[in-house]
């Protein structure tokens, strides 16, 4: 077989040089089912050394799809590229879009003005084939109005309402659990939490897990040792500063840009970390590894939250939208420096 790159080929070419008919071919390209694994792989490592580039409009026509994936974030512009969990997400994202030979087209929703303008917009019949929206304030507002759109839609992350609809998550109660009973091993007594915004999923189930590993243990939660944070550095410092009065040994902050804007309020305050007020976090974002010292953080698998949310909405795509799916993804704690684990062995 010829390894040239041939722009011109056809589909009918394509069939010629795998051994294989039109149609064989056509469902390759398409992804669909009926083609055992052997078939499938012998007409695509045809078209990888061909270089074939398939109709993209013959195949629009024929399968009735846009090959075209809409992203909603409930961020503005600044809030996307600051916060590192995004990139993160988005790297998922984009990476099962390229292995479905879809194209990913972003919207930003900063506001109620922003809602109105994209709501339209995605829904519009013929533009996207399904939509992803992450789930958050903003966005579990959008949750409610596209679960009655004719589309799939697959939230990434747990909707705070139990809607009828597909979601991907991690368990962020557990994550918070596990990271809150550390913290308790290691002899902390006066254990504080830093929120997210009240009204998000991740912000109430990370706060449950806080509440829970204490309850467990014959601990009641101390509302002096709850401070709101809104998932940045700001929000962090500013929760920790509320939080000192009441005098914490450890804290666990619901994402690890509030620990690192936290640490620094403890710092300013003249006191050490871990030697008197230890720091847990939540994600495992590149900020953990190079804080100072070492955040111990819970780790959530982001990009793979990615490629598994487009592996679902595809799912919906070829298979329909009901029953919805749900995929609760685990977490794990990693233990650093911040924690003061190797203080208290």
């Amino acid at each position: 077989m010829s390894s040239a790159v041939d722009p011109h080929l056809t589909l009918e070419e394509i069939a010629r040089l795998s051994g294989v008919s039109r149609s064989t071919v056509s469902r390759v390209i398409n992804q669909q089912p009926n083609v055992s694994n052997n078939v499938r792989q012998r007409v695509e490592a045809v078209i990888q050394e061909t270089g074939y580039q398939p109709n993209l409009a013959a195949q629009t026509l024929v399968s009735k799809r846009t090959w075209m994936i809409g992203l909603v974030l409930p961020r503005s512009v600044s809030a996307f590229f600051t916060d590192p969990y995004f990139p993160r997400l988005l790297q998922g994202i984009a990476q099962g879009c390229n292995h479905y030979d879809y194209t990913l087209a972003l919207y930003l929703v900063a506001n109620k003005e922003d809602e109105e303008k994209i709501l339209p917009r995605v829904s519009r019949k013929g533009l996207l084939d399904g939509i992803l929206i992450q789930s958050g304030q903003i966005g579990d507002a959008l949750i409610d109005r596209m679960s009655n759109l004719d589309m799939p839609v697959v939230v990434v992350g747990s909707p705070l309402h139990p809607y009828e609809i597909s979601y991907v998550d991690v368990d962020n109660v557990n994550g918070a659990y596990n990271a809150v009973s550390h913290l308790i091993r290691l002899g902390y007594k006066r254990i504080a939490t830093i929120t997210g915004l009240t009204g998000g999923a991740a912000s109430a189930d990370r706060l449950a897990g806080f509440e829970k590993a204490l309850i467990e243990r014959g601990r009641n939660p101390d509302q002096s040792l709850i401070a709101e944070g809104d998932f940045t550095e700001a929000g962090g410092y500013y929760a920790m500063q509320q939080l000192l009065p009441a005098k914490p040994d450890a804290v666990f902050a619901a994402s690890d840009l509030m620990a690192i804007g936290a640490m620094r309020a403890v710092r300013e305050a003249g006191l050490g970390i871990p030697q008197d007020v230890a720091f847990v976090g939540y994600d495992d974002v590149s900020v953990a590894r190079y804080a100072n010292p070492q955040l111990t953080t819970i780790r959530q698998p982001i990009a793979r939250f990615g490629v598994n949310a487009v592996e679902v909405l595809i799912d919906l795509i070829d298979n329909g939208i009901h029953p919805p799916r749900r995929i609760i993804m685990n977490t794990e704690l990693i233990i650093r420096e911040s924690c003061g684990a190797s203080r208290r062995k």
